[in-house]
C-alpha cells in the first residue's frame, strides 16, 4: 500500500516497508531551494517516526539528475540584494539535513542516477548506502563559481585517498558510477534498468534484509584498476603545500585550465580539507558554514556564479 503526501518539489510516500523521498524539480535538475531542503527534512522525520518504515530511500523523478546541487543562482541574487539572513537560513537548514542523514537511525539508501553535484552529494554521501548507476556523474564543482566545497564535503573528501579527495575538491572533476564506487563516494553500482526491481524489493518485507537486497543488485566491479586510474589523475594533489599542488596541476593541464577557478576559493578549499582531518562531521559543517557565509559575500562568488550559472560565458574575471 502506498500513502502519498503532496508536496511542491518533494514527495514523501510509503511503499511497503520503504519510506520514499522523491525529488521532483526536473526542469532545474532538482537544484535545491530552501523549501525543498525543508521538505526533504520533513519527509525524513516523517519516515523516521513511522514504525512501518524500515528503510528510507531518496531518489529523483529525472533520468538526467539526482540533484545538481544547491540553487546557487538564488544565493547570488540574495547576496546582491544584501539578504544574508536568508542565505544563512539556507545553509543552516541544508547542513542540519546533511547531519541528520549521517545520523539516520534507519538504513538510508540514495539512488543516484544522473548528475549529483554539490548539495546532491550532501543528500547522498552521508547516508549508509549510495547506489550509483552507469549514468551517474558525481562532482563538487564549487571552486569554479568562487565558492568552497561544502555540505560536509570537507569531511567525506578528507577521508578518501588524500590525493583523490583534494583533486575532487579543487578541480571539480567529475567521476562516473564505477569510479565513484572506487573512490568511496558510492557503495555499489546497479544498472539503471534494475532500479525498479531494486526499489520493489526494498519495499517488500519478504525479500529479506535491506543489506541482502542491495547486495543482490550490486554489479561486480574490479576496483584496483579504477582506483589506480583515479590516483593517476590526482598525481601531485597530495603535496603538502598549495603551491606544489597547483604546480602539479599546471604541469598536467596548463595555465588556461587553472584560470577557470577562483584563486581565493582554491586556497580556502585546500586549507579546509587539511583542517578537516580528524574532525567530526558536525565540526566540519560548522567550519564550512563560516566559510560559506564569507564566500557568499566574496566578489569571486558573484563573478563566478555569473560566468557559470547566469551568463554562462565561462569567462570569469577573478578579483582575488
Amino acid at each position: 500500500m502506498t500513502f502519498q503526501t503532496p508536496r511542491e518539489d518533494v514527495a514523501a510516500e510509503r511503499a511497503g516497508r520503504a519510506g520514499l523521498i522523491t525529488l521532483d524539480r526536473p526542469a532545474a535538475l532538482n537544484a535545491l531551494t530552501l523549501p525543498m531542503i525543508r521538505q526533504v527534512r520533513a519527509a525524513l522525520d516523517e519516515h523516521l517516526a513511522d514504525p512501518a518504515v524500515e528503510v528510507i530511500v531518496i531518489r529523483s523523478t529525472s533520468d538526467k539528475a539526482f540533484c545538481a546541487g544547491g540553487d546557487m543562482r538564488r544565493i547570488r541574487e540574495l547576496s546582491l540584494r544584501g539578504e544574508f539572513d536568508e542565505i544563512a537560513a539556507f545553509f543552516i537548514d541544508e547542513y542540519a539535513l546533511n547531519l541528520a542523514i549521517s545520523e539516520c537511525a534507519k538504513p538510508y539508501v540514495a539512488l543516484i542516477d544522473g548528475i549529483a553535484m554539490g548539495g546532491g552529494l550532501g543528500l547522498s554521501v552521508h547516508g549508509r548506502h549510495r547506489v550509483v548507476t552507469e549514468h551517474a556523474m558525481l562532482a563538487m564543482p564549487e571552486t569554479a563559481i568562487g565558492f568552497i566545497p561544502d555540505v560536509g564535503a570537507s569531511y567525506f573528501l578528507s577521508r578518501i585517498d588524500p590525493a583523490v579527495g583534494m583533486w575532487l575538491a579543487l578541480t571539480g572533476a567529475r567521476v562516473g558510477g564505477a569510479a565513484a564506487v572506487a573512490s568511496g563516494l558510492a557503495t555499489q553500482l546497479t544498472p539503471r534498468d534494475r532500479l525498479p526491481a531494486l526499489l520493489g524489493e526494498l519495499g517488500d518485507a519478504s525479500a529479506g534484509s535491506v543489506e541482502g537486497v542491495l547486495q543482490r543488485f550490486a554489479e561486480p566491479i574490479e576496483l584496483p584498476p579504477l582506483q589506480a586510474a583515479l590516483r593517476e589523475r590526482a598525481v601531485g594533489f597530495d603535496a603538502p603545500g598549495l603551491a606544489d599542488v597547483l604546480a602539479a596541476w599546471r604541469a598536467a593541464a596548463g595555465d588556461a585550465a587553472l584560470a577557470a577557478f577562483s584563486p581565493a576559493a582554491l586556497a580556502s578549499s585546500f586549507e579546509l580539507l587539511r583542517a578537516a582531518r580528524g574532525k567530526s562531521l558536525r565540526e566540519c559543517l560548522a567550519i564550512e558554514f563560516e566559510l560559506s557565509m564569507a564566500f557568499a559575500r566574496h566578489p569571486d562568488f558573484i563573478e563566478g556564479a555569473r560566468a557559470v550559472l547566469v551568463d554562462k560565458d565561462r569567462k570569469p574575471r577573478w578579483q582575488s
